[in-house]
């Protein structure tokens, strides 16, 4: 599946490492200077390590609470800077459309367009980002188990588009909170599409009194080390080098300088996995 994935992505390195691959980068594009910066450190962590790269940033944020919350710096500029990213970095790209008429748009940009886990069931939504030929990322609705996730998939393929990847962001918990059920991630992966654990959002408090939305980042290596365990094929992660500044969803982001520490103890997961796994098929009769 991964190498599949490989095969659609310009730079995508490292796909015979054994690795997850990781969706990474700030919540929404804020500036050039920042996009590039963020983009280098994480290259640099991620070569070293083997895990194939993409850059994650949203061009704009249609999904707010409040009507004063920032949406981006403007769309064009924003998706502009993306494409910079991915030329001089030399990494794939991945940012979020929210209506059919900006999948054209935004697939001059990126290479890999996310559909939002709110807009997972809309048709014509999905039949926009599969018709461009870009891989489609689609995030699996806060409302759905995983297994409904065929549906999406199967609008995707039957418009002409094979490159699906599938992220988990956790399930409605009451009205201010989010939980992960990890059956949902081998249930997705029975569609034969490489399957995505969005650490962060998952960690999400929504719905505050305040219209700002809250989060848990404590728990961020928690959730990412259980999503490795289980079998994910990537990790998408949000980082920032000070989440308590940042423009969007700072609440629940990873600080820039502690991407690499975790990166490496979850390679060290993932490694003793394979290597369990490979005792197990040695010992079967």
């Amino acid at each position: 599946m991964l190498q599949a994935l490989a095969n659609t992505l310009p730079h995508f390195r490292h796909t015979n490492s054994g690795q997850f691959f990781l969706m990474a980068g700030p919540c929404v594009i804020e500036g050039e200077d920042m996009a590039l910066r963020i983009a280098e450190r994480i290259k640099h962590m991620t070569d070293k390590l083997q895990i194939p790269f993409i850059f994650k940033g949203s061009y704009r944020k249609a999904n707010r609470s409040r009507l004063d919350s920032f949406t981006g710096i403007g769309d064009e500029t924003a998706l502009r800077i993306l494409q910079k990213v991915g030329r001089e970095i030399g990494v794939p790209t991945v940012t979020d459309i929210h209506e059919s008429s900006e999948a054209a748009l935004a697939a001059e940009y990126v290479d890999v367009l996310q559909i939002p886990a709110f807009l997972c069931r809309q048709t014509d939504l999905l039949i926009a980002a599969a018709q461009t030929g870009k891989v489609v990322n689609v995030k699996k609705g806060q409302f759905l188990n995983g297994e409904a996730m065929q549906w999406a998939v199967d609008k995707i393929r039957q418009s002409g588009n094979q490159h699906v990847i599938l992220t988990e962001r956790g399930n409605s918990f009451g009205y201010s909170d989010l939980v992960v059920d990890f059956r949902n991630l081998p249930a997705m992966r029975e569609f034969q599409v490489p399957v995505v654990m969005d650490v962060t959002h998952s960690l999400q408090r929504p719905n505050q009194s305040s219209g700002v939305t809250g989060g848990q980042p404590a728990l961020i290596e928690t959730i990412a080390k259980a999503a490795i365990a289980v079998g994910a094929d990537g990790l998408f992660i949000e980082t920032h080098p000070t989440p308590a500044t940042a423009l969007s969803d700072g609440a629940n982001m990873l600080p820039l300088d502690q991407l690499e520490a975790l990166l490496v103890k979850l390679t060290r997961v993932r490694q003793a996995i394979q290597e369990r796994g490979d005792v197990e098929l040695n010992q079967l009769p």
